[in-house]
């Protein structure tokens, strides 16, 4: 499948909506997903396209002078399993080591919790990330949020 990664600096909240609206069983919470949209604007963003038309993305966020968050990252379902969150990903990553950055961490919902949760901490884990702590109630008590870092 023929997608390429942007580095994108326009019209990202728009992108951003396009993937998150599509993908309820992550992004359901609407309070939620609205925050995600609005403060993507000021993140570093990188999205993936077929024929122009936006299928993924991914946004970074600092979180410390060494720390880079995956604040947020989404892939439409007919796109999934296709290597696509890895391109995003490896474009995110290389990006962050060019920047000087030493770590990059991301938060999920702890594994056990729910199907598609547990799919997507596979996901990081199968990137390099390692499991760094949970927090119980960070979120919910329903969703637990497991927070994952790797060394760049």
């Amino acid at each position: 499948m023929g997608t390429t990664i942007k580095y994108i600096v326009k019209d990202k909240q728009a992108v951003v909506r396009t993937i998150l609206e599509n993908l309820p069983e992550w992004f359901g919470i609407a309070s939620a997903r609205e925050e995600y949209i609005a403060d993507s604007a000021q993140q570093t963003m990188f999205a993936a396209f077929n024929q122009n038309k936006p299928v993924g993305f991914l946004c970074l966020k600092e979180t410390g002078k060494a720390t880079i968050e995956i604040q947020v990252m989404g892939v439409l379902k007919d796109y999934q399993r296709l290597g696509i969150g890895r391109k995003l990903f490896s474009e995110a990553k290389s990006w962050a080591v060019l920047q000087g950055y030493s770590f990059m961490q991301v938060k999920t919902v702890q594994m056990g919790r729910y199907k598609e949760y547990d799919v997507t901490n596979a996901f990081y884990r199968s990137l390099g990330f390692k499991e760094f702590e949970v927090f119980p109630n960070l979120w919910d008590e329903w969703n637990p949020c497991q927070v994952y870092i790797m060394s760049l």
